[in-house]
């Protein structure tokens, strides 16, 4: 017998900022301050929990996956906690991770800039930028193979 698939979780990240969440190796649930479930990844989704539930029902069952709670906070505001949960080896740095997101995007969408930046929820210029910050060229997708 098979679990169904739950629904995506609503989220207050932009796609772009999804993306990036998406494409940590490490599973992540991102808890408000009251302890609701923001959002959680897509390594965080496929260990079958119920992210209905609050982060005091949450926080036992993630602890036992090796989760580790950090405080989200700008200055005195508490944003809310982060539970990082161990996943397989990928990109290290935010930008790494920025440049898979963006050509998984692209590949997604047959190298379609405008498209690509749609989804990603950034400017086609901002998106020109970050493929020349990358190496990433339109016509050379090879580079992108090459790079990796």
């Amino acid at each position: 017998m098979t679990t169904p698939t739950p629904a995506p979780l609503p989220s207050v990240f932009s796609p772009l900022a999804k993306s990036l969440l998406d494409a940590f190796s490490e599973g992540v649930v991102v808890f408000d301050p009251n302890g609701r479930v923001l959002y959680a990844n897509q390594q965080a989704r496929d260990l079958g929990l119920d992210f209905t539930q609050t982060s005091r029902e949450l926080m036992p069952q993630l602890a036992e996956f090796g989760g580790r709670l950090k405080p989200l906070k700008v200055g005195a505001m508490d944003l809310g906690e982060a539970m990082f949960l161990p996943g397989h080896a990928g990109p290290k740095t935010l930008a790494e991770r920025e440049k898979e997101a963006i050509v998984r995007s692209l590949d997604a969408h047959s190298w379609k800039l405008a498209e690509t930046a749609k989804s990603l929820g950034i400017s086609r210029t901002t998106l020109w930028r970050r493929l020349r910050a990358y190496g990433l060229h339109r016509d050379g997708r090879s580079k992108w193979a090459q790079a990796s």
